[in-house]
C-alpha cells in the first residue's frame, strides 16, 4: 500500500506521522511518502518528524521525503493536506503517480474541493475534512494542541474504498469516520472554521477569547454561514450550538491557521473561508452583513 501525504504542515504532518506507525508492523506492506519542500521537509528527511502533543511526544520516520516531481511509481492513496489555494498546483506534478483507481482525498479547508479535483484529475476523488488544531512549531516539529482529531470522508461511488481507508486510519491510531452524507459533513466542519477563522483574524484573538469576548458576533456569523448552506440545500442549523460549545472548550491559546497566517503576514485562505460565503450569498440572495464587513476589512490587511 503506497500512500502519499501531500503537504506535511499541521494536518499532513500529524496524519503522516501516525501512518508511519504502519511501516513494518502490518501484514500488508506500507510505504508512506511525504511530498514536501523547504526547510521543514529537509529537517524531516534528515531526522524524521516530531509530533509534540500536550502530554506526549514522538518521532516518526516516513519511507521517504521528496518533491512531487521526484516521486516514482504510482500511489494507492493520496492525502492532500496543503492549503486550499495550493491544492491543484500541488497535485499537477503528481499526475504521473495517479492511476484511475488511485484514491485522492482533499483535507484542505473548504467545501468544493472534490468537484475541483474531479475536473483536473482522472482518479477516485473522495471528499473529506479533518478536525485538528496543529501547526509547524519549528522545522521538523508539529505542535498539536488538545485532544481534538477526527478525519471524516465519504463517497457514494467509492464506499468500499472509504471503508478500506477507515481501517488503515484505525490501525494507525487515527480517529476516522466514513460519512454517508459527506457534503453535509464537510459543511459542518466548514461552519466552524469559516466563522472562527474570520473572527480570530478580524479581532486578532484566539478562538476561545473570541467566543468569550464577542458572543453576539460569533452567533451572528455562524447564522449567516448556515443561511448560505440552507440556500444551497444543506441544513446545518443544529450545528451552531455545537460550534459554540467546541469554541468554549478549546485550549485558551488555540487559534486558527488563517489567524496565524495573518499574524505572520503569509498568504491566507481568506477567499476560501470568508470570500466564498460572500460570493455564494450574492448568488443565492442571502444577506451576510457581518461576513461582508469582516471580509472587506481583512482584504485590506
Amino acid at each position: 500500500m503506497r500512500i502519499a501525504i501531500v503537504g506535511i504542515g499541521g494536518v499532513g504532518g500529524y496524519i503522516g506521522a501516525r501512518l508511519c506507525s504502519l511501516i513494518g508492523t502490518q501484514k500488508q506492506k506500507y510505504e508512506i511518502l511525504f511530498i514536501a519542500r523547504g526547510t521543514h521537509a529537509e529537517a524531516v528527511k534528515k531526522n524524521g518528524i516530531v509530533i509534540r502533543e500536550d502530554h506526549e511526544e514522538f518521532r516518526a520516520h516516513p519511507t521517504g521525503v521528496c518533491l512531487a516531481s521526484e516521486a516514482e511509481g504510482t500511489f494507492d492513496l493520496i492525502l492532500v493536506c496543503v492549503k486550499s489555494y495550493d491544492m491543484v498546483e500541488a497535485l499537477i506534478p503528481l499526475k504521473h503517480t495517479m492511476r484511475t483507481d488511485t484514491v485522492v482525498i482533499p483535507f484542505a479547508n473548504g467545501v468544493n474541493h472534490a468537484q475541483l479535483l474531479n475536473a483536473h484529475f482522472d482518479a477516485k476523488v473522495v471528499n473529506g475534512c479533518v478536525y485538528i488544531l496543529s501547526h509547524i512549531a519549528e522545522p521538523g516539529v508539529i505542535r498539536k494542541k488538545g485532544n481534538l482529531f477526527a478525519a471524516v470522508f465519504g463517497s457514494e461511488t467509492y464506499s468500499g474504498e472509504c471503508l478500506h481507508i477507515y481501517h488503515i486510519f484505525k490501525d494507525a491510531g487515527l480517529r476516522a469516520k466514513v460519512e454517508e452524507d459527506i457534503d453535509r459533513a464537510v459543511w459542518k466542519k466548514y461552519l466552524f472554521i469559516s466563522a472562527f477563522a474570520t473572527l480570530t483574524s478580524y479581532y486578532d484573538e484566539t478562538i476561545r477569547t473570541v467566543y468569550e469576548s464577542h458572543p453576539a458576533e460569533s452567533v451572528a456569523l455562524l447564522k449567516e454561514i448556515t443561511s448560505v448552506a440552507q440556500a444551497k440545500g444543506i441544513d446545518i442549523t443544529e450545528e451552531i450550538d455545537k460550534a459554540l460549545t467546541t469554541a468554549s472548550s478549546l485550549p485558551e491559546t488555540a487559534s486558527t491557521s488563517m489567524h496565524l497566517d495573518f499574524r505572520k503576514h503569509r498568504q491566507t485562505e481568506l477567499e476560501t473561508l470568508s470570500g466564498y460565503i460572500v460570493e455564494e450569498a450574492v448568488k443565492y440572495g442571502v444577506a451576510v452583513p457581518w461576513m461582508q464587513e469582516m471580509y472587506e476589512a481583512l482584504k485590506c490587511r
